[in-house]
């Protein structure tokens, strides 16, 4: 499959992304309702190690496939390391059809004006250099949204977007990541100046220049509609942003077009105690019903 045909699969084939792009702020959490306590690793590097052993559980999975879950979000540690023998976005793409995409953030600013900037990012040429030599399709980079001010809004999309043309220059997809937060006191209204600042930058992209687009579920359905539409945007994907896995697959039913791109809901009720078996059942009904949302 070529690359035109990659990013027809991307933008047109039903299934929905899994966010396995834990970095180290979110690692400890997830090990933990994995059934990994803090205290059986001394480091960063074993806890890094631990994350990817269960990764790779989910990955390599005879549930996890390209049927039903269209991409993956590695994080940079993930894509550099080996999943059954071979570079992990290899592993993805050529054993489970599954199109592999890298987080690229370093992080997040301090919240200053309602919203966290990214870190900027000293290195990003060579990030996605080195993305493109390990055959990764596209990137991801997330910053956040807490207040329903204009000017707050508008510096995060800018700075999202500005990102994203560099990104596009390396051949990537990039998915922009303006994620508001759940506990934004006026997130509906946080949820209109998104949608306008989106547009104002999506309107302004060259023909070619496309881009997919992470976006916390909205309190109103079909918010983003127009954005969906958009002949510059691929795809519309939807983080679960600490909502559990069936309030997060309520939401995204009642958006048409929105697809799921879920971390903690997707993982939400594994267990390293499980056998094979139970655990692939576990996955398996998850992936189910992310995907019957993400299809509605």
């Amino acid at each position: 499959m070529n690359a035109n045909e990659r990013l027809q699969r991307f933008s047109e084939s039903q299934g929905f992304v899994a966010a396995l792009d834990q970095s180290g702020g979110s690692t400890p959490k997830a090990l933990e309702l994995y059934g990994i306590s803090g205290n059986e690793y001394a480091d960063a590097g074993e806890m890094m190690d631990l994350m990817h052993a269960m990764r790779t559980r989910i990955v390599t999975s005879p549930e996890f496939n390209g049927d039903k879950v269209l991409g993956a979000i590695l994080f940079e540690r993930t894509m550099d390391s080996e999943i059954g023998g071979m570079p992990a976005a290899d592993y993805l793409w050529n054993e489970r059809r599954v199109l592999p995409f890298l987080k690229i953030d370093d992080g997040l600013e301090e919240e200053e004006c309602g919203i966290n900037l990214m870190r900027p990012i000293t290195n990003l040429e060579d990030k996605l250099r080195h993305a493109c030599e390990k055959n990764i399709f596209g990137t991801k980079m997330r910053s956040v949204i807490h207040e329903a001010e204009e000017s707050g809004v508008a510096r995060i999309v800018d700075q999202q977007f500005e990102l994203a043309q560099a990104i596009l220059q390396f051949g990537l997809v990039p998915i922009v990541e303006p994620e508001i937060s759940i506990h934004c006191r006026a997130k509906a209204a946080c949820e209109d100046l998104l949608r306008d600042a989106l547009l104002r930058h999506l309107d302004a992209l060259p023909e070619g220049a496309d881009v997919a687009l992470k976006l916390t579920l909205p309190e109103t359905s079909d918010q983003y509609q127009t954005v969906i539409a958009h002949p510059r945007v691929l795809r519309v994907t939807a983080l679960s942003g600490g909502y559990d896995r069936v309030e997060a697959c309520r939401r995204l039913a009642l958006n048409n077009g929105m697809i799921a791109s879920f971390s903690r809901a997707l993982a939400e009720g594994l267990d390293r105690s499980m056998s094979d078996a139970e655990f692939n059942r576990a996955l398996g009904a998850s992936i189910d019903a992310i995907h019957k949302a993400s299809s509605s």
